[in-house]
């Protein structure tokens, strides 16, 4: 598939919006380093809100104007420059994060919120600058365009995501948060030793100038070969995917609905750029599949080990896992000729509703996980009976992000999965299909297996702790999100090809 791309040789009318979805996080981050504690929280309720109405505009500007935003820095063109870059998925990523992260932080405040005149916890601190760092940094990996600033943005999210992790300070989240370290590390040094190869072999970094300069030679691959393991290592594709059940259950309930919601996408979303973008021409037929088979070992093998869990959060841990294993079917389906084009359209666009839908999803269950483990004092499946009706909200909630993980209608699962399904069946790879749909099964057993418990009642219930009802409201909110994506069509999205190759959009047409 053909992907030449080209920068204009200025920056575009708003392009400057790139550069404050980068920097206006970071600017929250300051401010609460140089004023401190008391006003940590008030500074982050500030910023939010901010960054929610840059990432809006942002997303508007690319809808109305149906190209790129781009941002030359410093006005130096690449490869001497840098340059910042939005597309139609990029746009929709950064809005996908804002909500996200905005919902996550009006639901951290039931957890980290201060009150007025009660002394300042070290966690509660913490939590505001990570979650604005997190912010700042899925942003730069979306916008960049160049392998090695792409390496230092995805290495501060890193960095702003492990803490999240032990914020507690329990000895088992140090753990969880030391295994995730050395995974994420050792992802770092084979990302960057693809680029010095790389670079060594064509000079340049710049994505778009790489996109005409790679050829299927030797050290292409094995630059590919090294980036894409260390990138799947920071993803937890099955079988690097060791490191993240512990992480996302260990964490505090906001911590957890960012991390399996934005931060494992991030490193997904350079995977697509790598291959799609930097080195269109070695994907080919094996490489489409080799990935898909990963893909559909984490889809088979995290839902059997969910259904197996004791513990409601590594349940959905797991979950995780398989989740993620849809997205790799974008490799093999959206990658095909011209002959196949309006198919490779419809995969793209189910791949990338997948994981818009799965992020909303993810956080809601997370968040509505987070509120019965505050209520009962404890996560264990097995003793939740009765909890559907004393937080009949949170379950309900529940309930409707599990309905996108099903790929029940009506639910942006549902759509992003027909449109998978489509393109397996049309394209000839039907045994894609045979995954999805007993991927589709096991997540039905592991998400009812929840509700039935959830929704008895055995014995009369006390709860520890009062849940209030607006947090409650907020979860359902963020899995309303994930159905009403369910009422996009069921055909290809042309917003999500702004900034792909002509061939994308003249099928489309």
């Amino acid at each position: 598939m053909s992907n030449a791309l080209a920068f204009p040789d200025a920056t575009t009318p708003d392009g400057y919006l790139l550069v404050l979805a980068v920097i206006v996080p970071v600017v929250g981050i300051l401010l609460s380093l140089a004023l401190g504690g008391r006003y940590v929280e008030r500074i982050a309720m500030i910023f939010l809100p901010a960054g929610l109405a840059v990432a809006i505009l942002a997303f508007a500007a690319v809808w109305l104007g149906n190209q790129p935003l781009v941002y030359i820095v410093g006005n130096w063109q690449p490869p001497l420059g840098l340059a910042l870059r939005a597309d139609g998925v990029s746009a929709a990523m950064m809005l996908t994060t804002a909500v996200i992260i905005c919902a996550t932080g009006l639901f951290g405040r039931g957890e980290f919120g201060q009150s007025r005149g009660s002394p300042v916890t070290r966690a509660s601190y913490v939590f505001w600058i990570l979650l604005l760092g997190i912010w700042s940094g899925l942003n730069a990996v979306v916008l960049g365009d160049d392998l090695f600033n792409l390496y230092v943005a995805l290495e501060l999210l890193t960095f702003a995501a492990v803490p999240l992790v032990c914020l507690k300070g329990y000895e088992e989240t140090i753990k969880a948060a030391l295994r995730y370290m050395l995974f994420a590390l050792l992802g770092s040094i084979l990302y960057l030793l693809g680029t010095a190869l790389i670079y060594g072999t064509y000079g340049t970094l710049d994505i778009t100038l790489l996109s005409g300069r790679v050829r299927p030679e030797p050290a292409a691959w094995i630059a590919v070969s090294l980036m894409t393991v260390g990138l799947l290592a920071k993803t937890a594709l099955f079988p690097l995917h060791l490191w993240l059940p512990p992480a996302h259950a260990g964490a505090p309930a906001p911590g957890s609905a960012v991390l399996s919601a934005l931060v494992v996408k991030g490193s997904f979303i350079l995977i697509v750029r790598l291959w799609f973008d930097a080195m269109p021409g070695l994907l080919n037929f094996t490489a489409g599949q080799l990935l898909a088979t990963l893909g559909s070992g984490a889809i088979l093998f995290g839902s059997v080990l969910a259904l197996r869990q004791a513990r409601l959060k590594l349940l959905i841990a797991y979950s995780t896992i398989a989740q993620i294993g849809y997205l790799f079917f974008i490799f093999p389906l959206a990658s095909g000729d011209a002959a196949s084009e309006l198919w490779s359209i419809v995969a793209w666009t189910g791949g990338w509703l997948q994981l818009f839908s799965h992020a909303f999803a993810k956080a809601a269950m997370f968040m509505a996980a987070g509120l019965m483990a505050e209520a009962l004092g404890h996560d264990r499946i097995a003793d939740l009976s009765g909890v559907g009706r004393a937080l009949p909200i949170t379950a309900f909630s529940f309930g409707l992000a599990g309905l996108s993980l099903m790929g029940v209608p009506p639910s942006g699962g549902f759509v992003a999965k027909w449109l998978l399904l489509s393109a397996t069946i049309m394209e000839g790879q039907w045994w894609w299909a045979a995954v999805m749909l007993v991927g589709g099964l096991l997540a039905g057993g592991y998400v009812f297996m929840v509700l039935g418990k959830a929704l008895s009642m055995n014995a009369p219930l006390t709860l520890s702790a009062p849940i209030s009802r607006h947090r409650e409201v907020l979860v359902l909110a963020v899995a309303l999100c994930a159905v009403l994506l369910g009422l996009l069509p069921l055909e290809p999205s042309e917003f999500l090809t702004i900034g792909r190759s002509e061939m994308h959009i003249t099928a489309l047409k």
